[in-house]
């Protein structure tokens, strides 16, 4: 049984490899010195120009915190973020929450709910958990 979930686990790292070139961003320093400050940077692709938009307006609770931004960084990140955002509703969640998304939920869907409380996950927002640095294009 060991076997299998390691060989699992290898092919699925291989698979977050090569869906690596679909999520890549350009490169913007501010995006990834700010967001990455507390988290990964998540790929703007991940939500629709909307969410983004609703995000970032509501940076003073960000998920429970205060991340607010100077106004000049907020509207450069801004128009960063809606410039290579998902398009359609795949991309789209009233939560925000890109694992609310319909996209996240289908390419998910097969990962087991005992899967994000693993301690070495501890949730769905824990992307490097299994993706590595792939999202971030390194």
């Amino acid at each position: 049984m060991k076997r299998v979930a390691v060989l699992l686990l290898v092919f699925g790292m291989n698979l977050a490899h090569a869906e690596a070139g679909r999520l890549k961003a350009p490169n913007n320093p501010k995006w990834k010195e700010e967001c990455g400050s507390c988290h990964i940077p998540y790929p703007p692709q991940l939500l629709s120009a909307d969410n983004w938009r609703s995000l970032m307006g509501g940076l003073d609770k960000h998920f429970g915190t205060n991340a607010t931004l100077d106004a000049n960084d907020s509207k450069k990140i801004l128009a960063f973020l809606e410039q290579n955002a998902g398009s359609g509703e795949r991309y789209s969640a009233a939560s925000l929450r890109i694992s609310d998304t319909p996209w996240f939920k289908h390419e998910h869907h097969v990962i087991n709910n005992k899967e994000w409380v693993n301690p070495q996950v501890k949730s769905r927002s824990n992307c490097s958990a299994c993706h590595g640095k792939v999202l971030l294009g390194e």
